[in-house]
């Protein structure tokens, strides 16, 4: 196996209770380099669904999607600090404000350079997301100019990536350079179903494409052996790096 594919490799722990996450941690932790805890798992488990997955020796992306006033926010990413996730988000929509607090605020408590600071992220555009759907909340610009516009603004926040669909990440390279972390989900492989999600691609394509992490859940967890699922991804995340 491949390590440093590996290490770019998230499952998105998409599940309800406490006893699902934990077997799907112990299933794929050899995998697997972290694993995705959102809203519903966060909500119904709170902090000890990270913990756990912490003593089982792995990371955590905590993508809660902070959306607040800034100190709100801010406060919210100290917060998540402090449980030891490798990463955290928040919404560029958000605004400028808010992120430049969130940083601000996580330097005050882990500045720049220690191995303890998360991985500060701005979601842009929701990969679920399409041009319909920013006209229907009055934004009338096309989702290939408020991704890298937004990705411009988080980076020059002092945010360390964005989250954004594999589709944009050319344009996230272009506005932003090599050095700011891109982690895009809507990954599919080519055995699995595209489910709710529209601005897709393989994990080689998206690889190929610049991203640096990937988050795939429901091709591993629907798969008839996932960690055979796995193990196909990390493979063709591997040749993808090999070609980089």
């Amino acid at each position: 196996m491949n390590e440093e594919a590996r290490k770019r490799l998230i499952f998105a722990l998409d599940v309800d209770c406490f006893e699902d996450a934990e077997k799907w941690v112990k299933l794929l932790h050899r995998q697997v380099g972290l694993f995705k805890v959102g809203k519903q798992l966060f909500t119904r488990c709170g902090p000890e669904v990270v913990h756990m997955i912490r003593g089982e020796g792995g990371e955590v992306f905590l993508d809660l999607k902070y959306h607040d006033i800034p100190n709100t926010v801010a406060m919210a990413g100290v917060e998540a600090c402090r449980l030891g996730v490798r990463m955290f988000n928040v919404h560029a929509l958000g605004g400028r404000e808010m992120m430049e607090k969130t940083v601000a605020e996580v330097d005050a408590l882990y500045p720049r350079g220690n191995k303890d600071r998360p991985l500060l992220l701005a979601v842009t555009i929701l990969t679920s997301s399409t041009e319909e759907t920013l006209r229907g909340v009055g934004i009338d610009r096309p989702v290939s100019e408020m991704v890298p516009r937004l990705a411009r603004l988080a980076q020059e926040a002092g945010m360390d990536g964005v989250v954004a669909s594999p589709r944009e990440v050319g344009l996230i390279r272009q506005a932003c350079g090599g050095d700011f972390a891109v982690v895009t989900p809507g990954v599919r492989p080519g055995f699995a179903a595209l489910d709710d999600q529209k601005r897709v691609t393989t994990p080689g394509e998206a690889i190929a494409a610049g991203a640096d992490y990937l988050v795939i859940g429901r091709p591993i967890a629907a798969a008839s052996d996932p960690v055979a699922a796995a193990e196909a991804i990390l493979a063709e995340m591997t040749l993808a790096l090999e070609r980089v």
